[in-house]
């Protein structure tokens, strides 16, 4: 019967065997966050155009349902979609530094340095850490200006 006989080929390890490191997370937000910058930011950028070239109605309905609507009887629905479009927003700017400091990583990685496993899993972790501050550093400036007028 064919495909019952044991093959002399090793099989590959499933995730399960594999031990999580720092290393192996940055490579797959890399991808992630690039995945995601390109198509959500794609779609956000392609609505920001399409609001604008329709006119100042389109882009009030855009900066309605992304940023704010300065009408006073705001409803459940815009204040929803502000929530909404501020955290894509926020995950935005987060994959943008997320996926920038791991192209760092990578860059000097390319030049054969930090391959240490001490200083790759620093590196490692510092781009975490350097996307989440960096994010929270725009974020919390984008704000306090917002709400100092």
């Amino acid at each position: 019967m064919a495909g019952n006989e044991p093959s002399a080929r090793p099989r590959s390890p499933h995730l399960q065997v594999y031990k999580w490191t720092p290393a192996m997370a940055v490579s797959i937000f890399h991808r992630v966050s690039g995945d995601g910058l390109a198509i959500v930011g794609g779609l956000m950028f392609l609505w920001w155009l399409g609001a604008l070239a329709a006119g100042p109605d389109a882009y009030a309905a855009f900066l309605a349902c992304v940023w704010h609507d300065p009408s006073p009887e705001i409803g459940t629905f815009h204040q929803i979609t502000n929530i909404l479009g501020k955290v894509v927003l926020i995950g935005l700017t987060w994959a943008f530094f997320q996926h920038l400091f791991s192209g760092l990583r990578h860059f000097v990685l390319d030049t054969g340095a930090g391959y240490e496993l001490k200083t790759n899993k620093l590196w490692s972790i510092l781009v975490f850490v350097g996307a989440l501050t960096a994010t929270a550093a725009v974020w919390l400036t984008i704000f306090s200006e917002a709400l100092n007028g």
